[in-house]
């Protein structure tokens, strides 16, 4: 398991801390256009937590905005009101989030994140490893390395707790620390122990990476769907060389703007259907743009961390028949919320309905299943695939 500091903030529902995605502006790209109602402008999406449970549709905002209203009017917190109001639904996925949670939502999405620069992976000893210091942050200019090892974040000892906890602690969601607080880093090289005190900075991501394998194989790696992932997938495949095979590897990937996975679905597909979602029972779709590469070879790599926006665009591709999933079930997030603004300026997100695949299968609770199981040796997997398909290309 692993993580970088972007894209995780704690989620106010019940305190606890979770990796959070927040999907904006559900619009299909070409013949259709579907957004969710809302006073925030679009449709938004969450993923959050673990487990494959389905969300019902008990709450409503009018409901939750009422008992925010209530609150304020008895000089209580409307925030609190909203959270207890969601907590009794039932509704899996709502969440109630402050003005400041929102923006750094928004910020997130387009690429942009408060943090030191780290990212981390937790060993099978339960310590905390570093695997990759961002140039130019923070971490870098204090002497931080690949391989060092993360003891503790602000007095707290990280040692055996989720990477999603810790990089809560190192961008202090739970304080809503903004940039330019700082945090005091317990590290660990060979012998040697040492702090070092950072201070949290403004930092972009890079959502999109790409390689080019030995054999030729190009693979693009897709981290989150953040403002601008459609174009980058887009640019690299016109980049491949030749017909030569593609690896979409979307593991881990919890989700992002639904309109960039739509617009990455466009890279593999002559328009058509992407998926159809409901709202309150009225049937919305997505399509993709015409004029996509159909004829390249494509492998997508799957498995439980790849939820929400990432499970759209791998059923939208199955079903379509244009790609072979290889890895294993991805995580089952199909459900769609709305935004709310509460009185304070908070906002609550509500589970208002689900999307379906081209096919018509429910993702929610169920996931998508790969056409080849595949754990350890994955990607090795993947190029045998491709190997098959440019032979009977």
């Amino acid at each position: 398991m692993s993580g970088h500091d972007p894209f995780c903030p704690s989620r106010r529902l019940g305190r606890g801390v979770a990796l959070t995605l927040v999907f904006a502006g559900v619009v299909a790209a070409g013949a259709a256009t579907g957004s969710l109602p809302g006073e925030l402008g679009g449709a938004r999406e969450s993923a959050v937590g673990e487990g494959r449970t389905t969300a019902t549709l008990s709450s409503r905002p009018e409901a939750v905005t009422r008992a925010a209203e209530e609150a304020m009017a008895d000089g209580k917190s409307p925030l609190e009101a909203a959270e207890r109001a969601v907590s009794r639904s039932g509704d899996r996925w709502a969440a109630v989030y402050s003005e400041g949670e929102y923006a750094e939502f928004a910020q997130s999405l387009d690429g942009r994140y408060t943090g030191v620069g780290l990212e981390a992976r937790r060993e099978r000893d339960g310590r905390i490893e570093i695997t990759e210091v961002r140039s130019g942050s923070p971490a870098a200019a204090a002497g931080i390395r690949a391989g060092d090892r993360l003891s503790s974040v602000d007095g707290t000892n990280v040692e055996g707790r989720p990477v999603t906890d810790v990089v809560s602690l190192l961008r202090g969601d739970a304080l809503d620390a903004p940039a330019g607080t700082t945090v005091r880093l317990g590290l660990e090289r060979g012998t040697r122990a040492w702090t070092e005190t950072l201070r949290r900075t403004r930092l972009s991501t890079d959502s999109v990476t790409v390689r080019r394998l030995a054999d030729g194989v190009t693979v693009i790696t897709i981290a989150a769907f953040t403002k601008g992932v459609g174009d980058s997938v887009r640019t690299a495949v016109r980049a491949a060389p030749g017909d030569e095979g593609i690896v979409l590897d979307l593991r881990g990937n919890s989700g992002g703007l639904v309109t960039e996975a739509v617009s990455t679905a466009s890279v593999f597909l002559d328009g058509g259907l992407v998926a159809t979602y409901d709202v309150d029972g009225d049937q919305r779709v997505l399509h993709a743009e015409p004029g996509g590469d159909t004829g390249r070879p494509l492998v997508t790599l799957v498995d439980g961390g790849t939820m929400s926006a990432a499970e759209l665009l791998t059923g939208a591709l199955k079903d379509r028949g244009r790609a072979v999933v290889v890895g294993s079930r991805t995580f089952g997030k199909g459900s769609v919320q709305m935004p709310s603004r509460l009185p304070d300026g908070s906002v609550a997100e509500l589970t208002v309905g689900h999307y379906r695949t081209p096919s018509g299968r429910s993702v929610d609770g169920q996931g998508v299943t790969p056409d080849l199981e595949a754990d350890e040796g994955a990607l090795e997997r993947a190029e045998s695939v491709l190997d098959g398909l440019g032979d009977t290309a």
